[in-house]
């Protein structure tokens, strides 16, 4: 397989335009690729590494680097239970910008019902409802609440 890096970039452009617009961030693309990468981290640490595996093999190249971008499978996993958990947690991997990024819980809810519902675009449902049912039953509907719109 020959590696074509503007293919890549390509790929990677439009789907963080589209990103972008979805979250209404349209002239702060900067912003979305924040937001992104510290909602693919926050859930890398609440699935296991298997399912984490089987997910990053459905995602396009460009997606795949900003899941595993600083990954480490020798941390433990968080005790996450509720949204607002995995809000903070989401919120610790954005670093000093989250408090800019994620200015409220509401907010902050509303874009990783939109991450997860532009990801169906390169995950299968099967795949989706895989992880949805790693995780705890106060978070699954941050995957299936959108899932089959």
């Amino acid at each position: 397989m020959a590696l074509n890096f503007n293919q890549y970039a390509k790929e990677a452009n439009t789907f963080l335009k589209e990103y972008t617009e979805e979250l209404n961030l349209n002239d702060q693309p900067e912003k979305a690729g924040r937001i992104l990468s510290a909602i693919l981290h926050g859930l890398r640490e609440i699935i296991s590494i298997e399912e984490s595996l089987q997910f990053i093999a459905q995602l396009p190249m460009f997606l795949k680097a900003v899941y595993v971008n600083g990954w480490s499978s020798k941390t433990r996993k968080p005790k996450i239970k509720h949204m607002e958990e995995f809000i903070d947690l989401v919120r610790k991997f954005d670093g000093v910008t989250s408090v800019y990024d994620f200015e409220s819980n509401e907010i902050a809810e509303h874009y990783i019902h939109t991450t997860f519902f532009l990801l169906r675009k390169y995950v299968s449902p099967g795949e989706m409802e895989d992880i949805r049912d790693e995780l705890p039953k106060n978070l699954k509907d941050m995957i299936y609440n959108k899932l089959f719109f």
